[in-house]
């Protein structure tokens, strides 16, 4: 009977799972990490002190201040993203009204009083220009005004 430990990197494709492993679990823990310094920067409830006292504790006791502060303020994590992602988008619709030309505040839909008479004075220019027949000039007009 032997007495021999095998041990993981005795067989090579198992010594490259671990080294896998960990280089995944470090990965993701750097990700967790970023995670929850830009979540405590994102956050508008606490004030500067607060969030100075819990970058220190996640940066000097990183394994136990990332597993409190999961635990403690976890749940609205998602939250704030959310809401951030929410804002983020109303600021890109926003500028693609602006862009677009219907107006800052407008739904992006003809109807008000201003977008029908520009919809109406571009519609006269392309007809003029003769991009438009008579035909699709009305139609497009019946549409904008109906």
């Amino acid at each position: 009977m032997s007495n021999t430990v095998y041990l993981a990197y005795d067989y090579p494709v198992l010594g490259a799972f671990w080294t896998a492993m960990w280089v995944f679990l470090w990965v993701l823990w750097v990700f967790l990490l970023f995670r929850i310094v830009v979540d405590l920067f994102r956050d508008d409830s606490m004030n500067g002190w607060v969030k100075a006292a819990w970058l220190l504790f996640v940066l000097v006791l990183p394994f136990l201040g990332v597993f409190v502060y999961v635990c403690v303020r976890g749940a609205g994590m998602g939250r704030r993203e959310a809401q951030h992602s929410k804002a983020h988008q109303q600021d890109i619709d926003e500028y693609i009204r602006k862009t677009a030309g219907s107006g800052a505040g407008g739904s992006g839909s003809p109807g008000g009083s201003g977008s029908s008479a520009d919809e109406l004075a571009k519609l006269a220019e392309m007809k003029t220009a003769g991009h438009l027949s008579e035909q699709e000039f009305q139609r497009a007009k019946e549409k904008i005004l109906g």
